[in-house]
C-alpha cells in the first residue's frame, strides 16, 4: 500500500486534547472532529488539508485519553497516514481499529520537512521524498489487514461474512 502526500508535521507529545479538543466530543459527527482537528494549536490545519495528506512528528504522538475521537477526526479529514518516532500505546491501538496506518519512524522528524511531498511504503516500510530515502520496520500484516479492510470491525464483519 502507497500513500503520497503532503507533509504536516507537529512536535514531541501531541496529546489527544490538542488534537481533538474535548468541546467538540458530545457530537456523533466524525466530519465534526475532522473540522476541528488541531484547531487550539494550528487553525490552518483543518481547513488545509488535502485527501492524502500526512502528519509527522516526534515522540509519543497521541499521549493523554484514550480517546478514538483523535484518530478518527484525522482519518476523516483524509490524513493517510502519521509517521512519528513513537505513538502513545493507546491511540496507535485506536488508529489500527478505525483502519488509521501509523509509521514508526525514530529519523523522520528531523529528515522531512513541513510542506513536502512524500511517498510512503507503508508494507516495506520506506518513505521518500525531495532527497530522502528512510527504512522503517513496516507495518506488520495482521495490521496492514485491518488497514485494508477499513478497521477492526470492518475486518471482523469480513470474516463473519466468508
Amino acid at each position: 500500500m502507497i500513500v503520497k502526500g503532503r507533509v504536516w508535521k507537529f512536535g514531541d507529545h501531541v496529546d489527544t486534547d490538542l488534537i481533538i479538543p474535548a468541546r467538540y466530543l458530545n457530537s456523533p459527527d466524525p466530519m465534526v472532529f475532522a473540522s476541528h482537528c488541531f484547531e487550539d494549536e494550528r487553525p490552518d490545519f483543518a481547513p488545509n488539508v488535502k485527501e492524502g495528506d500526512v502528519v509527522v512528528a516526534g515522540i509519543n504522538f497521541g499521549c493523554g485519553s484514550s480517546r478514538e475521537h483523535a484518530p478518527l477526526g484525522l482519518k476523516t479529514l483524509g490524513i493517510k497516514v502519521v509517521i512519528a518516532s513513537s505513538f502513545a500505546r493507546i491511540f496507535y491501538r485506536n488508529s489500527f481499529n478505525i483502519g488509521l496506518p501509523l509509521l514508526q519512524c525514530p529519523e523522520a522528524y528531523e529528515a522531512i520537512a513541513e510542506g513536502s511531498m512524500i511517498e510512503v511504503d507503508l508494507g516495506r516500510g520506506i518513505i521518500a521524498g525531495e532527497g530522502i530515502t528512510l527504512r522503517c520496520d513496516p507495518i506488520p500484516a495482521f495490521m496492514m489487514s485491518l488497514i485494508k479492510a477499513g478497521g477492526l470491525l470492518e475486518y471482523i464483519k469480513e470474516g463473519v461474512a466468508a
